[in-house]
């Protein structure tokens, strides 16, 4: 089967054996490139490993499902409160730790199954992990009614959480560095323009630079939400103390069905299929992995999410 393995440091098409063992096997409709797949090329955490932890597919009974890409042992209280990321047994991440869904077929735990709800396009159905880090992001800042709130950063999980905010009935404020990212964050109901002193800032970008942005236009006692990654260290100013800011993480996604996050997202995506519209600016067959991931890679042009059309989902 084809898949796409990181050599190198670099993605490449390959031909490997169909996947075997215990689990459940899907067969790949849709994948999607996140920006930390370019992190961890870099870094060498993937070297050698089918990479893919956006993806969607069909079982063998022909169940359209999205895939919750972390597993842990399902017994130690982490899993039981539904945070498997922080599994204290055993505990894997697909695409990171074993072999992930930029490929024809992938085997999966059960657990990691999440049914779509009907009408929902599994061609589309990779985007249900980044909205889920979205609205994992949503739950970790405890919104209040009436509270003001920006988000900084317009890249894919930027604009996720603007669909997520206005799923909550939440008007954001929209801080974008490219034209198509701004008109991307307009057409999910974002405003663009919003003086300062907000209740929640939530920060897409991760770095010195945003953290600074969102100080400077948080009001005092406010919350900083941090969804964007911090790869490389980041200085604080001191802003953050005097206005005795927050600062809220988020990573991943949490929860019990039928409240999980997982769950959140693919309603949201099956309520507003426009959301892809949006969000989808590239699509490439998985013969394409090396200009896919090229065209990820180039913010400048134009590119917000890159799916593989891998199969048919028929």
């Amino acid at each position: 089967m084809k898949a796409v393995r990181v050599e190198h440091g670099q993605p490449v098409l390959v031909t490997v054996d169909p996947p075997e063992g215990e689990g459940v096997l899907v067969d790949v409709v849709s994948a999607s490139i996140c920006g930390s797949d370019f992190h961890l090329m870099e870094a060498g955490a993937v070297e050698g490993r089918i990479i893919g932890h956006e993806f969607a597919g069909t079982t063998p009974d022909g169940t359209a499902v999205a895939i919750e890409p972390t597993l842990g042992c399902g017994a130690c209280h982490y899993c039981i409160d539904g945070e498997r990321r922080y599994c204290e047994g055993d505990r894997s991440f697909l695409g990171v730790t074993a072999d992930g869904g930029m490929a024809e077929q992938v085997i999966v735990d059960p657990m990691m199954l999440l049914a779509l709800p009907s009408g929902l396009d599994v061609g589309i159905a990779a985007l249900v992990e980044p909205l889920a880090v979205a609205a994992h992001m949503v739950r970790r800042i405890g919104l209040r009614e009436g509270e003001r709130v920006a988000v900084i950063g317009a890249g894919p999980i930027g604009l996720a959480t603007v669909a997520i905010l206005r799923d909550r009935g939440v008007e954001p404020v929209l801080f974008a560095r490219h034209d198509h990212q701004r008109a991307a964050g307009e057409a999910l109901g974002a405003r663009l323009v919003g003086d300062d002193g907000f209740d929640i800032v939530i920060d897409a970008v991760g770095t010195t630079e945003s953290v600074a942005e969102g100080v400077e236009r948080i009001k005092p006692r406010g919350r900083i939400g941090l969804v964007g990654y911090l790869w490389d260290p980041a200085s604080l100013d001191v802003g953050l103390c005097s206005k005795e800011v927050s600062i809220i993480p988020a990573a991943g996604y949490s929860g019990v069905g039928p409240d999980r996050d997982f769950d959140q997202a693919a309603r949201v995506l099956a309520e507003r299929p426009d959301i892809a519209d949006v969000l989808v600016s590239h699509r490439f067959p998985l013969d394409g992995a090396v200009e896919g991931f090229a065209a990820a890679a180039d913010r400048t042009g134009g590119a917000i999410k890159v799916i593989f059309e891998v199969g048919s989902g028929v």
